[in-house]
């Protein structure tokens, strides 16, 4: 039997991380209740799912300029106790024009994976939320995403405390 953890407008859904800048492990967290569900995913994959909520939201037109600027406020954090319910393998995206609702389908299991049965397969984890919700949410994951380590003014890869070999630099160590 299939592991699903749907959500419809829980009373969180955030972005947040674990650990330091360079080792950090980004999660998605639904709470709703006593149910705390956490699926980790890769920085890129977040980076990808909030820069597409936005665009969908400009494309819709449903969002101003200033809706996608970050207010000042400090970003989620995870709430605890919560266990790593699965990796995330693939996401999904749907906007539901008659609700106005955005539906994140995150799914476990190995990539490039395709199931065919709903029943069976791997775990996802399935949230409703709005408009502003949404909004919120890419905005400061875009934030999270950016909060890590900075980049060489070269080659753009992240600079370590101790040290960066930068590739165009011919290794020459900053």
């Amino acid at each position: 039997m299939r592991e699903m953890h749907v959500f419809m407008y829980p009373e969180k859904f955030i972005s947040a991380t674990v650990g330091m800048p360079g080792e950090r492990t980004f999660y998605l967290q639904a709470l709703e209740g006593r149910r705390n569900v956490a699926v980790a995913l890769e920085k890129s994959q977040l980076a990808v799912l909030a820069q597409r909520i936005i665009a969908l939201m400009k494309e819709i037109k449903m969002g101003k300029a200033q809706d996608f600027q970050r207010r000042n406020r400090p970003l989620p954090h995870l709430s605890i106790p919560f266990s790593e319910e699965f990796r995330v393998s693939a996401l999904s995206l749907t906007w539901n024009p008659q609700t106005q609702q955005l539906i994140i389908e995150a799914q476990g299991g190995e990539e490039g994976e395709i199931i065919e049965d709903v029943l069976e397969g791997p775990p996802l984890l399935k949230v409703t939320i709005g408009v502003e919700e949404a909004l919120t949410f890419a905005v400061d994951s875009l934030a999270l995403v950016g909060a890590g380590r900075p980049p060489c003014p070269f080659c753009a890869n992240p600079l370590d405390p101790a040290g960066h070999l930068c590739p165009r630099a011919n290794g020459y160590r900053r």
